[in-house]
C-alpha cells in the first residue's frame, strides 16, 4: 500500500464554525417510543451479542426547523445528468438562502431520537480489561448502522484488542428516521456532532457490562458527564472510524471534547473547502439523491435491482445483502422503502456548513490523538480530480498522523473492501495498543460471510 506525503494545507475557507451550544436535557415527562422492528435474535461469529438501544438526541439543536421541501415529481423519461444537476443547484440555493434568513440565534427543542447498536462479547465470565478499547462507528450518508458488520467480522477475528463495540445512526437515518419521521426537518452537520458527543458524555454506560442493557439508555450523573468532558472516560478507551459523512461530524465532536478520544480512523471523511470539483460534483450528487428509486415490490427486487447498478455492484455481496436487509422496511402497501428517504439524503448532501468549518478546525485537533487516514485509489473521475484535496486532508493536522490509500476501492471503502479494510483497521488498534501475539491465537476465524 502506498500513502500520501507530507504536504502543506494550501486550501482554506473563509467558513466560520457554528457555536457550541451547550447540552440540555428535555425536561418533564418523555414518551419512549418503541423500537421499529422486533430485537434481534442473531449475533456476530457467534460470540459477540448484538443488541439495539435508543437515547434521546442532543437539545437543543442549532439548526431551525426549515420545512422539508417536496421532492421533484418522478420523471416518466430518463433524466439527462445536466437536469439532475439542476435540481441539485436548485435544492442547495434554495437550503442556502432558507439558512441565511433562519438562523437568528432562536434554539428548536423538538425531542428526536438517536438508535445505536451494541456489540459485546456474549460470555458473561469474559474478562473486561480496565480501560479496554471501546470502539465507536458511525457511517456515511444514507447507510444504516448495520452496514459496518461485514467488515466488523473480519476486523474481530482479526483483531484481539476490543471489548465492545458501539455503532451510531444519525437521527435521519435507518431506524433513527423511522423513530423521527414526522419530526425531521433540515439538517446541520453541527447538529450531528452535538448528537454523538451528547451520546458518548451523556448516555454511553460507565462500564463495559456483558449483560444486558435496557433498551432506553439511562443517562449517567450530572458529575460523570462533567468529568468526562474534563477527563476523558474512567473505564474505557476510545477508538472511532468515521466513513466518509460520518468522520465529519464525528472529528467535530472530537475538537469540542478532545479528552473523550484515544485514536481516529478516518475512511476518506468528507471535510475540506467545498471548492472547485467537489461544489460541482456535489451538486450533481445532490440531484441524484432527489430522484434516486426508493420503493420496490420486495427486498428481492431491490436486491436484483442493486446487482445491475453500477455503484452497487462492486460491492462485497454480503455488504450488499445488509443494505437490503436493514436499510430498507416494509410500507404500509406491503413494497420495500428505503429507510432514509431520498429528500433527507439530498438535504444532508447539500449542507456545506460544518465540513468548512471543521477543515478551518483540524488543524487545532488535539495532538494526543492519533490519526489515521484512508483514502481510495482506484482510478476514477472523483480520485483523480480529488488527489490534491485529500494529500492536504491527509496532512491538515501533521502531528501523530498518518495515511493509506487503497488501490481496490473508491471512495464507499467500508462497502467495497471490508476485508481489505478490516485488516489495516486491525493493524493499527493492535500496534496502537500494544497487543501481543499471544493474544492472537483465540481469534476466530470469519470467511464469505461464515464463521470457520
Amino acid at each position: 500500500m502506498t500513502s500520501y506525503p507530507y504536504t502543506p494545507t494550501t486550501l482554506r475557507t473563509t467558513a466560520k464554525p457554528r457555536p457550541w451550544v451547550p447540552f440540555k436535557p428535555h425536561e418533564g415527562h418523555i414518551e419512549v417510543p418503541p423500537l421499529p422492528f422486533k430485537p434481534r435474535s442473531d449475533d456476530l461469529l457467534g460470540t459477540y451479542n448484538i443488541s439495539t438501544h435508543i437515547i434521546p438526541a442532543a437539545n437543543p439543536r442549532v439548526n431551525p426547523n426549515i420545512p422539508v421541501p417536496e421532492p421533484p415529481p418522478r420523471s416518466s423519461k430518463k433524466r439527462t445528468k445536466k437536469d439532475i444537476k439542476d435540481l441539485g443547484i436548485e435544492l442547495m440555493e434554495q437550503q442556502a438562502r432558507l439558512g441565511e434568513d433562519g438562523y437568528s440565534g432562536v434554539t428548536d427543542e423538538r425531542l428526536l431520537w438517536n438508535c445505536v447498536n451494541r456489540y459485546v462479547k456474549r460470555d458473561k465470565e469474559a474478562k473486561v480489561r480496565t480501560k479496554g478499547i471501546t470502539l465507536f462507528l458511525v457511517h456515511g450518508v444514507g447507510f444504516p448502522k448495520e452496514i459496518c458488520e461485514t467488515n466488523l467480522c473480519y476486523l474481530l477475528a482479526a483483531c484481539g484488542v476490543i471489548d465492545e463495540i458501539w455503532s451510531w445512526e444519525s437521527v435521519q437515518h435507518g431506524d433513527s428516521a423511522l423513530l423521527n419521521r414526522q419530526n425531521l426537518s433540515a439538517v446541520d452537520w453541527t447538529d450531528d456532532a452535538r448528537d454523538m458527543a451528547n451520546f458518548l458524555i451523556n448516555y454511553m454506560p460507565e462500564e463495559v457490562e456483558t449483560s444486558s442493557l435496557p433498551i432506553q439508555l439511562d443517562r449517567v450523573p450530572a458529575s460523570i458527564g462533567k468529568s468526562r468532558q474534563r477527563s476523558g472516560f474512567s473505564s474505557r478507551t476510545l477508538a472511532v472510524a468515521g466513513h466518509s459523512y460520518g468522520g465529519c461530524p464525528v472529528t467535530l465532536a472530537a475538537l469540542h471534547f478532545p479528552a473523550l478520544f484515544s485514536s481516529m480512523i478516518l475512511i476518506d471523511a468528507t471535510l475540506d473547502p467545498f471548492e472547485g470539483f467537489v461544489w460541482e460534483n456535489n451538486q450533481y450528487l445532490v440531484g441524484a439523491a432527489l430522484v434516486r428509486r426508493d420503493q420496490w415490490p420486495s427486498r428481492e427486487d431491490a436486491l436484483r435491482s442493486f446487482k445491475s447498478s453500477p455503484t452497487f455492484s462492486v460491492w462485497h455481496p454480503d455488504v450488499l445483502r445488509l443494505y437490503v436487509d436493514f436499510a430498507l422496511y416494509e410500507d404500509e402497501s406491503g413494497c420495500v422503502r428505503l429507510k432514509v428517504p431520498p429528500v433527507h439524503e439530498a438535504l444532508l448532501t447539500a449542507n456545506p456548513q460544518a465540513r468548512r468549518g471543521t477543515w478551518e478546525l483540524m488543524e487545532k485537533l488535539d495532538e494526543k490523538i492519533e490519526l489515521l487516514w484512508i483514502f481510495p485509489g482506484k482510478e476514477s473521475l472523483d480520485v483523480s480530480m480529488l488527489m490534491e484535496l485529500r494529500k492536504q486532508r491527509a496532512w491538515r493536522r501533521p502531528a501523530n498522523s498518518s495515511n493509506i490509500i487503497f488501490k481496490s476501492a473508491g471512495h464507499l471503502i467500508p462497502q467495497e473492501s471490508p476485508e481489505e479494510l478490516a485488516r489495516v483497521m486491525a493493524d493499527f488498534l493492535n500496534r496502537k495498543y500494544d497487543i501481543s501475539s499471544g493474544n492472537q491465537s483465540s481469534r476466530i476465524a470469519y470467511t464469505n460471510g461464515c464463521c470457520a
